[in-house]
């Protein structure tokens, strides 16, 4: 039996900080195999948000640790998540939603007071549109967000709290606190 790797107290560090953290009810976290060949170290969870028990959007966050550090990174950690979700049509033709699903990760971030450097990505809205045989509904949408930056401290809950409030509003999720209002159905005339 190998003896256990020591890791760095830098990455053992964030990684019990993302461990410790918790996010609302709806939000599933668990801990999945990293990608081995980005860092020297990596870590990295998966979350699957739940609305009225169905699944509305999921996620990947991922944290790399170089002690070399990272020239691009400016650092030796990077946080990169992946998130996607489903949305209403009209929502996901809207031209405005890139430039929205941006916001809903810096407004996270910088609530959480969750420093960061380097931060970038990418936000990809798709329509798709279904024919023949294919069963479902004739249009849907989704929106993905793609962004990597890095934590300017080791303390990460932060970072997961963020990360937690990106996939609530992503999934459409009311504030923690709120209590969303079933949809009113027009009335019948008789």
């Amino acid at each position: 039996m190998a003896p256990p790797i020591a890791l760095p107290d830098t990455f053992a560090r964030a990684v019990a900080g993302l461990r410790s953290a918790t996010c609302r009810p709806e939000i599933l976290l668990e801990e999945v195999g990293a990608p081995q060949r980005l860092a020297p170290y990596s870590f990295a969870l998966s979350a699957t948000v739940l609305r009225d028990g169905d699944e509305v959007a999921t996620g990947r966050l991922i944290l790399l640790h170089d002690p070399a550090g990272h020239e691009a990174w400016q650092g030796t950690l990077r946080l990169v998540t992946y998130v996607t979700a489903e949305l209403e049509v009209d929502l996901a033709a809207d031209p405005l939603l890139p430039g929205v699903g941006w916001t809903w990760l810096v407004d996270a971030l910088d609530a959480q007071d969750a420093g960061y450097r380097a931060i970038g990505g990418t936000i990809t809205q798709t329509m798709s549109t279904r024919f023949g045989e294919l069963a479902g509904p004739p249009a849907a949408g989704d929106i993905e967000i793609r962004a990597s930056w890095t934590p300017t401290g080791v303390d990460l809950v932060p970072h997961l709290d963020a990360w937690c409030t990106l996939l609530a509003s992503t999934a459409g999720l009311p504030p923690p606190g709120v209590t969303a209002l079933p949809e009113r159905r027009p009335a019948t005339t008789g």
